[in-house]
């Protein structure tokens, strides 16, 4: 697509207000404005408002393209939720209401959504209480590490120094872990893709202050020794936490806190179709057992005997507030209302779907990509492009191969530990004839790289903007675009 810059006629404007019939005398002190003129291209509104449309006419969505990204669980969001979370009886509701003298009478609604919601997490999960105050599942990993750290204070554990995290967790784990003040401790994984125990027994001791565990993990798998890796941790008085990321691929088929688990934080945006974060708003509500209730954050709603909900403060073992007010309640109605919907069985249907969804495409793909673990998976699959690079094409080139077919690519080199790694995840959402374009996309690719490998180094053709330095553009980025001597200057 030609750039705005090469649209750019000397003389042309696109609209000019003339000089003012009134006085004024507004003006940007001097410490604020340009040192020399800004490179602004020559061009009329029509010019701008078509380039703009143009572009945004390129762009990628869920709505638009098929989004197979493995980890991030890019779904369909549907639009009945939306509706119902910008219903005026929510949007206009001010978040301190809930708080002045008898202005729970006007907020029950609200705070009957964010009960009912715990008490649904709760049972879809196994624990007895949750907060819906985290912003995302960060934000809830954080404060699960918060509640650990907090039980071991109350029991005097002073040793407790380090957090163990299997090498196929998100990569968010160590680094939550690390914001807490904790070290950790990486475990390696078995040939099956499940957490080497013989590695884990030689971790744990008693400065041992917990584990974190993805489950399904990065490599799609189910983590079959959950049990005996529960008793190990116990055993130093160490507190289980379940990343609940991937909680799309067991939900309604096995229950955390059934199976060991003290607390998880649940990614609404990936198990319960509430729109991705994406840097904006998120939703990542935490679950714990009886022995971490008390240190959750407050305020907790309640509902009291005469069927009023209210919000109390009277927890004085609480971590304190984690967040402002009672979390990002559009997400939660969201959500909400897509449990609402679906119901028991429904919700049971969307993880069958998903992982049937995931096996499907791996055994498609198998004679054309390596697969990393030749076991049933769960919710992704992961390939790796070894094959294909033997040949000189790359995942990366894979990955721009297919943004020329319209697909959204899948996550490339991740996980880390697998060569050349393409993580695919269909989700629920998606239908068969998706899948099967998909499938016959990849084969294409697969091909292609025997035929023609040089190929790959033109793609994508059907983008402004194609092979972009990207080590360059970490490393040394630069934000003042229009002060560049030209377009093609800045990164």
């Amino acid at each position: 697509m030609e750039l705005i810059f090469e649209k750019s006629i000397a003389g042309r404007k696109g609209f000019d207000f003339g000089d003012p019939d009134v006085p004024s005398h507004a003006q940007i002190p001097s410490k604020y404005a340009r040192s020399v003129d800004a490179a602004l291209p020559e061009v009329s509104e029509l010019d701008v408002v078509r380039h703009y449309t143009r572009l945004s006419q390129k762009n990628f969505s869920i709505d638009t393209h098929f989004y197979p990204l493995g980890s991030c669980t890019m779904k369909y969001n549907p639009k009945f939720t939306e509706a119902l979370a910008r219903l005026s009886g929510f949007t206009d509701l001010h978040p301190l209401l809930a708080q002045l003298s008898g202005g729970e009478q006007w907020t029950q609604g609200a705070l009957q959504i964010l009960y009912e919601l715990e008490q649904w997490m709760c049972e879809m999960t196994g624990f007895s209480d949750f907060t819906m105050q985290p912003l995302a599942g960060a934000h809830g990993e954080l404060t699960g590490i918060m509640l650990m750290a907090a039980y071991h204070k109350s029991k005097g554990n002073t040793k407790k120094k380090y957090v163990i995290i299997p090498d196929s967790a998100h990569g968010t784990n160590p680094a939550s872990a690390a914001v807490a003040g904790y070290e950790t401790i990486s475990i390696p994984s078995n040939k099956d893709g499940g957490m080497d125990l013989e590695a884990l027994k030689a971790a744990v001791n008693e400065e041992t202050a917990g584990l974190m565990m993805t489950v399904p993990s990065t490599y799609g798998v189910f983590e079959g020794n959950i049990s005996e890796i529960s008793k190990i941790i116990h055993a130093v008085d160490g507190i289980m936490y379940y990343d609940g990321a991937n909680l799309n691929a067991v939900l309604g088929r096995c229950r955390p806190g059934d199976v060991g688990f003290d607390v998880m934080h649940i990614n609404t945006h990936k198990t319960f179709t509430t729109p991705h974060g994406g840097g904006g708003p998120g939703a990542g509500p935490v679950g714990v057992n009886q022995k971490l209730s008390k240190f959750l954050p407050i305020s907790r709603v309640v509902k009291r005997s005469d069927g009023v909900y209210v919000l109390d403060y009277n927890y004085p073992e609480s971590i304190g507030y984690i967040a402002s007010f009672y979390g990002n309640f559009g997400l939660l109605v969201r959500a909400y209302a897509y449990m609402l919907m679906l119901g028991r069985e429904g919700l049971m249907a969307t993880t069958d779907h998903a992982v049937l969804n995931a096996n499907y495409i791996m055994r498609k793909l198998e004679p054309y990509y390596k697969i990393c673990f030749d076991r049933i998976c769960m919710h992704e699959s992961v390939f790796s492009a070894s094959r294909q690079a033997e040949r000189g094409v790359h995942a990366i080139d894979i990955a721009k191969f297919l943004i020329d077919q319209q697909i959204h690519p899948p996550t490339v080199y991740f996980p880390i530990s697998v060569p050349e790694a393409i993580m695919i995840e269909p989700t629920e959402t998606e239908s068969k004839q998706t899948m099967d374009n998909f499938i016959d996309k990849m084969i294409e690719a697969d091909k292609l790289s025997q035929t023609d490998p040089a190929a790959f180094r033109e793609f994508p053709k059907t983008m402004p903007v194609t092979r972009p330095d990207e080590v360059k553009a970490a490393r040394d980025i630069k934000t003042s675009f229009f002060l560049a001597s030209s377009p093609t200057d800045a990164v």
